[in-house]
């Protein structure tokens, strides 16, 4: 990562709430084309998440710990705040010395910039503006949050302009939270009803619908010069699972999530 920081533009982009089987079965059934296109093999990476909820799990990833591989470790990390004794902070990993990654890479050049999704996102309280200010630039609409059937849509038009608008010798760090997977879902599924309301298949049908609009937010971020992009689940969640329904709970359908990461090469 100290190769491609200050080289390369950096995306990450979390499918919040997504759970890691879901993510699986699609992959492997073809449903997912734009997605498997880029991740290595054409498969999802299974890991552990490093929170139960959106507001844990980017606080810890935006201090540079990202999803663990499930595997006995440890892990070396791409991203890690400078202290000492840290067992995962390896040759390769990037280092900053601010308390955050955001400002760590904005130390360094980028221009980070925040599309938000859940309310986690929405800077419409004290709580709510935590996250997004870590960044320079941050975007929050209503077209964008949870009850959006077209949210994702929404948000990559954001990115597009966003980059646009940029000139063309600066590094960009874009984080989008992708809020469609989130409850409610149940209208990415054509036949579903609210009275029915969120299913396995909803959640399906929304991580479909991401799918089909990715393609555009891969080709925005790559068309200046090669970017590294890390998409991946903050958290899953519960569809009466042992009797859970939700997250900030630890069950597997929580704690277990889809990561990949891989290099967009620009055009040719």
């Amino acid at each position: 990562m100290n190769e491609v920081v200050g080289r390369d533009d950096l995306l990450l982009l979390t499918l919040d709430t997504l759970r890691y089987d879901v993510a699986v079965e699609l992959a492997a059934a073809g449903r997912l084309p734009n997605l498997t296109a880029h991740l290595p093999g054409g498969t999802w990476e299974k890991r552990h998440a490093p929170g139960s909820f959106t507001y844990a799990s980017h606080q810890a990833m935006f201090a540079g710990f990202l999803p663990t591989p499930a595997t006995p470790g440890p892990h070396p990390r791409l991203f890690a705040a400078r202290f000492a004794g840290s067992e995962t902070t390896a040759d390769g990993t990037f280092v900053f010395d601010s308390p955050d990654l955001v400002s760590g890479l904005a130390a360094h050049g980028y221009r980070t910039v925040c599309v938000g999704g859940v309310g986690f996102f929405n800077k419409q309280g004290a709580l709510g503006d935590v996250l997004p200010g870590l960044f320079q630039e941050s975007h929050w609409e209503p077209e964008f949050s949870v009850a959006s059937p077209t949210s994702f849509e929404a948000q990559v038009a954001r990115a597009e302009k966003t980059v646009s608008e940029l000139p063309p010798d600066q590094r960009l760090f874009l984080f989008v939270n992708a809020s469609a997977l989130h409850q409610p879902n149940w209208f990415h599924l054509p036949g579903a009803t609210k009275d029915a309301g969120d299913s396995r298949s909803t959640h399906a049908a929304a991580l479909e619908y991401v799918d089909r609009h990715v393609g555009r937010l891969f080709t925005a971020m790559s068309s200046r010069r090669r970017c590294f992009a890390i998409v991946c689940s903050d958290h899953g969640t519960a569809y009466g699972d042992d009797g859970y329904t939700g997250h900030r709970l630890a069950h597997e359908s929580v704690w277990t999530v889809p990561y990949g990461h891989f290099f967009l090469e620009p055009p040719a």
